[in-house]
Parts: C-alpha cells; structure tokens; sequence
C-alpha cells in the first residue's frame, strides 16, 4: 500500500464489504476470493441445483462471511452476512460496536421486533443490525408488541450485523 492508503480489506460501505463488490456475481467468487475458501450450501429442487448460502473463509479457517445470491439467471448477491469482528463501517461500527454506537452515527429508520431480537434499520443505509432480546431489559425480553429505539439500551452489543443489496 501506497502513503496515505486506507486499508479496505475489512471496510464495509453501502457499495462493498471488504473485497465484495454490490455489483459482484456469485460466478466470480472464486476469483474475488482466491486466497480464501468459499463453501457452498446447494439446495436441490425439481428444476435443478442452487445456491442457497455461500460462506467465505480465511485461509486457518476463521469465517469472514455469509452470502446469500439472488435467484436471477446470472446470480449476484443480494445479502451478507459479517461474521468477523474486523469488518467495520467507515464509523467503526462492527460486531463488537453497541446500539449506543449505532445511534452515534446513523438516525434509526425502523425497529423490528422478532420472536427473540431486534432488527435496527438505520436510515440512508443498507446495513441492519440485529439484538438479541436477552441484551434488553427483563419486562422487554418476552413481549411480542413492538420495541421502540429508546427502550434498546445504549450498551446493548450487536448480535449480527448485515447489509442487503437488492
């Protein structure tokens, strides 16, 4: 790298994450990710094999991600998955950031809540972040009604961490 060259192998932005490109096709995988193992999870159907998940790791095992293509004739990917730790937005949001981070640096969209999470949809972005509800207050870990932003605590840690490129 040159002088003043930002590293980019684990930066997400709404365009890449890491090396991935929005505009990548599964068929180039091999390629993107040529000095890292790729594994495939086929579904068979009656009208042939696809690709239901894709994970990428390091070479020494350690997962980076999990892609999911979209079902078109000539594939791309329509979400990923980060499972690395170093992956993190141009604001230093990752998995080890906390909704007090999130809140920092985007203005919160929506909130969904799910059987055992919330889902957190920042505005202007394509990442989401989800909370397992055992981070929330007890009288908010078994309600099925709707989570408001200011009830998530500020030092709740991020479950996972996705963005979706439809």
């Amino acid at each position: 790298m040159g002088c003043g060259e930002k590293d980019t192998t684990f930066l997400i932005t709404d365009e890449k994450v890491g090396k991935l490109d929005k505009i990548s096709l599964v068929r180039d995988l091999e390629l993107i990710y040529e000095d890292d193992s790729i594994v495939k999870d086929m579904l068979q159907s009656q009208i042939g094999r696809r690709i239901k998940k894709i994970q990428v790791f390091e070479k020494g095992g350690k997962q980076l991600l999990t892609l999911t293509p979209t079902s078109d004739s000539i594939p791309s990917i329509e979400n990923v998955s980060i499972k690395d730790p170093r992956f993190e937005t141009e604001g230093g949001i990752g998995l080890k950031s906390t909704f007090g981070d999130i809140q920092n640096q985007y203005d919160i969209k929506k909130v969904v809540t799910t059987l055992n999470s919330v889902v957190i949809f920042p505005k202007g972005s394509n990442l989401y972040f989800t909370i397992d509800k055992s981070e929330l207050p007890g009288n908010l870990r078994y309600t099925s009604g709707s989570i408001e932003a200011v009830q998530i605590p500020h030092e709740a840690k991020i479950k996972y961490l996705m963005i979706g490129w439809e």
